[in-house]
């Protein structure tokens, strides 16, 4: 039975405070964090169960570890840049290989659902077996245990706050209501993981993948680059943060890729920017909360 909200007294969804100030690492005074969604096949198969004979749509996915994510990783490699890969369970037992090239190269592993089934209300069952699989498959195929996650469709519950603290998790990038990190509170006003908050104007996925059954009119070079470098421009002279929620399936297309590697050129040529892994971020989150550092 769905909960009569109009019942209940109105309270924001977030029991949060507003992110605190905090400088961050000298010299820079803004951050940006490159971050890749490896659903693989799963996103696909967790939106319907049905595309596992649809072999088409699954392709979307297929592509990831045919010629997406290896492009992207030449790409860092280029670059000298670190990134954190949010990777689905599925994604690892599908493809193990792929997913050793990622940590291989030293970029972040983080937790990413197994299935890419969203958190639902009521569903504390099925969301407690999507962390505690994808642990399981970090564990057996890379030997690894993340401490980030982000939701898959970027939802989640209060109880799935809880259970990411009760399994270690350190931090979540999947919330949309800030531009800096914060410290999530729990429903029992508890201290919950860290949050780095997501910019879903770098979500690629709608300026760069169309399918036949949700078509979408893809954007051009020039549209997705003058919004990236607008929110990157603002964002930064406001000292916050920008998340990224770059899909190989999206990024690593031809189109996307070239506009995905000149904005990473553009970011690298902020002197004041500080460009870094989720893990990163979250430690340095948590040295200025202990000493109280302010900017």
């Amino acid at each position: 039975m769905t909960p009569d909200y109009t019942t209940r007294a109105p309270r924001a969804a977030n029991l949060a405070r507003p992110a605190p100030e905090f400088a961050w690492p000298k010299p820079y005074t803004a951050a940006l964090m490159p971050a890749f969604d490896v659903d693989g096949e799963s996103i696909w198969l967790g939106f319907d169960a049905l595309s596992e004979q649809r072999l088409v749509s699954r392709s979307y996915g297929g592509y990831e570890a045919r010629v997406g994510v290896p492009k992207i990783l030449q790409a860092l490699r280029e670059r000298d840049l670190r990134a954190t890969f949010f990777i689905t369970g599925w994604a690892l037992d599908a493809h193990p290989a792929l997913c050793e090239a990622i940590a291989g190269d030293g970029h972040e592993i983080a937790h990413h659902g197994y299935w890419h089934k969203k958190p639902e209300p009521g569903e504390d069952a099925a969301m407690a077996e999507e962390l505690d699989r994808g642990l399981d498959a970090f564990k057996r195929v890379l030997g690894v245990k993340p401490v980030g996650y982000r939701a898959p469709y970027g939802e989640n519950t209060a109880e799935g706050l809880a259970m990411l603290r009760e399994r270690g998790i350190v931090y979540s990038s999947s919330f949309r209501d800030d531009i800096r990190p914060y410290r999530h509170v729990l429903a029992d006003g508890s201290a919950g993981p860290i949050e780095i908050p997501v910019n879903f104007a770098f979500d690629d996925f709608g300026y760069s993948v169309s399918h036949a059954r949700y078509p979408r009119t893809l954007a051009t070079r020039e549209h997705v680059l003058s919004i990236w470098k607008d929110e990157l421009a603002q964002t930064s002279e406001w000292g916050g943060i920008v998340s990224m929620v770059m899909h190989p399936q999206a990024s690593g297309r031809p189109k996307g890729f070239r506009i995905m590697t000149e904005f990473l050129d553009h970011a690298l040529a902020q002197e004041r920017l500080w460009i870094a892994t989720g893990a990163e971020v979250a430690r340095h989150f948590e040295a200025c909360e202990k000493t109280r550092v302010k900017p």
